[in-house]
């Protein structure tokens, strides 16, 4: 927590963030060019705020690209903040609103969190029933190898569909998979009128990828993508306000034993 509150007290660091903010996945030449910083000092304060968690980087070919990262202020306003009963610290929750915003023609979230955890336990987290039920209440029904169909469960509704894949499944280190079609069990459920339904189901399928890197003992390092929207995907808007929060949950139930209260989607 520390880490994240003195990266963010820097207005270099914030005008990198703005930055992000406006165009998520530049490279380190993209940054220096959009704002007046040498390259050495665009690079530490990178490193400052990767080490805070706020900035993720995903390599693509031989670029590394640099995303807002909002699971830190995420996990604050979850773990620390309600911990007083306080609903709402508007100044807070105006800045993880800011760092998920991401007004990009073709988006793509990243998400990164520290868990105290082993490898073993997160794959399982990711993977059974058991687990995915408690903190997305979501269950999946595949072999988990690599071209086999996915049914998911998703809050009570059964959604099958053969383009539900699995994309790569490496136990302990890397799972991607399609998303779930949109149905109209599915609209009932979350209360959508049909033109959010009909807009939803004609966007293209999206996909997620976990990454699994142990640190430390104990320690291991989730890097959450999803990608493949179209540009001004209206999906990728309510997944940027999802993921924080299952996430969030995820990280809570392998190192305390319970999810967090609440009803992530």
């Amino acid at each position: 927590m520390d880490e994240v509150f003195k990266a963010l007290a820097d207005p270099s660091r914030r005008a990198l963030l703005d930055s992000l903010n406006a165009r998520n996945g530049q490279t380190l030449r993209e940054l220096c060019a959009g704002l007046e910083m040498a390259r050495q000092s665009v690079s530490k304060h990178l490193a400052v705020l990767e080490e805070a968690g706020l900035v993720t980087t995903v390599r693509q070919g031989r670029e590394k690209l640099h995303y807002l990262n909002a699971a830190p202020v995420h996990e604050i306003a979850h773990r620390w903040i309600n911990r007083f009963d306080q609903a709402r610290v508007q100044a807070l929750a105006d800045l993880k609103l800011a760092l998920e915003e991401n007004p990009m023609e073709a988006p793509t979230f990243v998400y990164t969190t520290y868990i105290r955890t082993t490898p073993q336990k997160l794959w399982q987290a990711l993977t059974e029933p058991a687990f995915t039920r408690r903190y997305w209440q979501t269950e999946f029904a595949t072999d988990w190898s690599a071209g086999s169909e996915m049914t998911w469960d998703n809050h009570g509704v059964v959604i099958k569909d053969p383009e539900q894949v699995v994309l790569e499944s490496n136990p302990y280190s890397k799972l991607s998979y399609t998303w779930h079609s949109v149905t109209p069990e599915l609209a009932e459920r979350f209360e959508w009128d049909d033109a959010l339904l009909a807009k939803l189901a004609a966007e293209a399928r999206s996909k997620v990828t976990f990454t699994i890197e142990e640190e430390a003992a104990q320690v291991v390092k989730l890097t959450v993508v999803h990608d493949g929207f179209e540009p001004e995907s209206t999906f990728a808007e309510m997944v940027s306000t999802g993921w924080p929060s299952v996430i969030a949950s995820l990280k809570t139930l392998l190192e305390t034993g319970e999810p967090l209260s609440g009803d992530p989607v």
